[in-house]
């Protein structure tokens, strides 16, 4: 062999080793790690999806086009045909370009979108697919809660009271509280029940319903603002569980005669949640889900409108540990004297069928599993478009289900999460999903399978093909009762070698209303947990009993004794990370935000000595300091369940403490107050333990934005300081 081909096969080989060396595939620096995944490492996909009212179109901002008020339709009836269309100006000052709006139907002609504080109509013509704008108005600087409805009026709020604009009779005070005590057209309950907003339109658009929060009686709590000199206490109403909470009525504004009634919701008792608001099809009623301050007994009530009088009660609900309304009314438009109801009486959420006088008519699915969302209704099929975990809690599908006989069909095929958006009349959705070894998949898709019709419109690329990622495992391991299967995800370490022993970080959160494990892109579900993986750590997650999307008997488990199951659950999940040969059970950390930094600061204090260190953020030390809504619905109140509150409470055990324990609080918390770290602190001062501490100045319950990667940095350096990981 001569010179010249030995050196040429030489260095093929070298360029062969090279290319399949994983030590030449890219690390994740910390802010790609943080904050990449909503940024330059985000899968591609669509921007601005919406279904054109009453037609088959599918709309999309075109992000490719460099004018920026071109927007894409698809007509799903003639397979897939694309028209750019442009016409809604948006140019900014001295013509400099702004951002797509995000346009909202109103029927099938007209949407409306925001440039700064004006409010814009865009008017389409059908024929030639041309745009024509106009404003409607420009709502105060100081506007809030902007809402328009397909009558073209207008509804927003300025501090605590509400406007209405009428394009007759221009802009109509509704409220005129003087109290600033009283807030009107606002969110109420702290946004628990499901609510996200207080202003109500009637179908018709002749009637404003809202709410009207009076929380005087509430105690102020004062949140500091560090931004001024000298710093300024700003009051905010906290209501504390066990404590007086605030009150809440539901008022009809008529804007013809300017006259509001108010529904008389009160039944002899003022300390009760209203929710699942719902107009009826013809504005003559209102339903609304009343709940008594126990949450375990609910009322579905019918009131006129008009008056504000109470028709009847629907039906009750109740349950020994609580009742939790979570949707409005779905009414069907084929039958207006029929709705769906959401309900969990029968251990998972499903749907109901209800005529108006509360006459129940059929359960329309059942099974042990749960519907997370009514996406439409097909009215030619006479059903509903759902999405549920029908074929594993970790995923969500979509589903076409009878409404008349319950009968359940599967709309898409792949595995994974779907998140879908649905035609007005059925017939289509968009569906966006995900799944291992998917970064993300965008197409339409019939809901009928007797006329099957799919179109992929964008299928992603592998965001993080260039990287070096670590092998992810799926764990299932069995609960502290011996019977309930727990999902977690396992993350190794890069150029992992099973003849070593590895440092593990256990990241968990385990509370209500959050999962954290899902068959979802990217497999590890952080690319943090990927980072750490790069740099010699094992990390470990799982849902433990009292966390979502397993049922009711799942959730409940932990009623009355918060910080205790779910310990049990997570203390199974590190004997499993003990069981295996790779694990160094000397050097674990934990970590975990909010009720995770409760089990985090309960684990490090509860049960000393498993952890070497952890770093709890925004934590819940003393559950009597935490909010009414939710505290009380799984904890009861305090002067009920006092036994409770004692054992979950953090503040008296600080002296158990062992190992190294970081806290981080934001200093503008309105939703885990400052107070519950500071009290901690104290407490470690008053025993002379020893603990750390850092704040975030200006920050509520999070840290978001560029700052979020100071924040992760911080967390890794501790670990690092104490875990003292491998080195590759």
């Amino acid at each position: 062999m001569n010179k010249y081909i030995r050196i040429c096969l030489f260095l093929s080989v070298i360029l062969v080793v090279s290319w399949d060396n994983p030590y030449h595939k890219k690390q994740f620096t910390m802010a790609e790690a943080t904050t990449g995944l909503s940024g330059p490492l985000a899968p591609k996909g669509i921007k601005g999806a919406s279904w054109q009212p009453g037609t088959d179109n599918f709309w999309q901002t075109d992000q490719k086009n460099a004018t920026p008020d071109a927007w894409t339709v698809t007509d799903c009836t003639n397979e897939g045909k694309q028209i750019t269309v442009f016409g809604i100006p948006q140019g900014g000052k001295n013509g400099t370009s702004i951002t797509v709006p995000s346009i909202k139907w109103l029927d099938k002609n007209t949407a409306w979108y925001m440039i700064g504080k004006d409010v814009m109509l865009a008017t389409l013509n059908g024929v030639n697919m041309s745009w024509s704008t106009a404003k409607l108005m420009t709502v105060p600087a100081d506007a809030d809660h902007v809402t328009i409805d397909k009558s073209h009026r207008i509804a927003y709020t300025i501090q605590n009271n509400l406007w209405l604009w009428d394009a007759e009779k221009g802009s109509l005070q509704v409220t005129a509280e003087t109290n600033k005590d009283v807030v009107c057209g606002q969110s109420v309950h702290r946004d628990e029940f499901g609510i996200d907003g207080g202003i109500f339109f009637s179908p018709k658009g002749n009637y404003l319903a809202y709410y009207r929060m009076d929380q005087s009686m509430v105690k102020d709590y004062p949140v500091i603002n560090w931004d001024v000199t000298p710093a300024l206490s700003e009051n905010v109403k906290y209501p504390m569980a066990g404590g007086v909470s605030h009150e809440v009525t539901l008022c009809v504004f008529d804007p013809a005669t300017g006259k509001t009634v108010t529904m008389h919701t009160g039944d002899g008792q003022k300390d009760h949640y209203l929710t699942s608001v719902t107009w009826s099809p013809d504005e003559k009623n209102i339903f609304i889900a009343t709940l008594n301050r126990g949450q375990n007994h609910l009322w579905l009530n019918k009131y006129v409108a008009a008056t504000g009088e109470k028709v009847k009660t629907l039906f009750e609900e109740t349950n020994p540990k609580y009742v939790h309304p979570m949707h409005s009314l779905t009414f069907i438009p084929w039958m207006d004297n029929k709705f769906v109801w959401w309900s969990e009486r029968d251990g998972f959420d499903h749907l109901y069928l209800y005529t108006t006088d509360g006459i129940f008519v059929r359960q329309i699915t059942s099974g042990k599993w749960l519907v997370n969302e009514i996406a439409g209704l097909n009215t030619a099929s006479r059903k509903l478009i759902i999405t549920a975990t029908k074929e594993s809690p970790v995923e969500k599908h979509s589903y076409s289900v009878g409404i008349d006989d319950g009968s359940l069909e599967r709309i898409d095929k792949e595995p994974g999460m779907h998140n879908v958006l649905c035609s007005q009349d059925g017939k289509y959705i968009f569906d966006a999903f995900t799944g291992a070894g998917n970064p993300r998949t965008s197409c339409l898709r019939s809901t009928s399978n007797t006329t099957p019709y799919t179109k992929i419109l964008v299928k992603s690329d592998d965001p993080l093909a260039g990287y070096d990622r670590p092998k992810i495992k799926d764990v299932t391991i069995m609960a502290a009762d011996g019977v309930t299967a727990l999902f977690g995800k396992l993350i190794l370490p890069t150029n992992f070698d099973p003849e070593r022993k590895y440092p593990v970080i256990v990241y968990l959160y385990n509370g209500p209303g959050v999962q954290l494990i899902h068959n979802s892109f990217p497999e590890s579900g952080n690319l943090w947990y990927e980072y750490m993986a790069q740099h010699g750590y094992i990390v470990f997650t799982m849902d433990g009993r009292g966390s979502s999307n397993r049922g009711q008997a799942f959730e409940q488990a932990t009623f009355r004794k918060l910080g205790e199951v779910e310990m049990e659950d997570q203390l199974k999940g590190v004997d499993y990370l003990k069981s295996l040969p790779y694990v160094d059970a000397k050097r674990m950390g934990v970590h975990g935000w909010s009720y995770g930094g409760f089990m985090t600061t309960s684990l490090m204090i509860k049960h000393p000595g498993v952890f070497k260190c952890a770093v709890a953020g925004g934590p819940v030390m003393d559950w009597k300091m935490y909010e009414v809504m939710y505290t009380e619905r799984y904890m009861d109140s305090p002067q009920d369940n006092p036994a409770g509150y004692e054992n979950a409470n953090l503040l008296d055990k600080v002296k158990n403490l062992k190992g190294k324990l970081l806290l981080i609080h934001g200093t503008q918390d309105a939703t885990v107050v400052w107070q519950h770290s500071i009290n901690f602190v104290k407490k470690c001062v008053d025993e002379g333990v020893q603990v750390d501490y850092f704040m975030y100045p200006g920050y509520e319950h999070n840290v978001r934005g560029k700052d979020r990667v100071h924040l992760m940095q911080k967390i890794t350096d501790y670990f690092d300081d104490y875990l003292k990981p491998v080195s590759h």
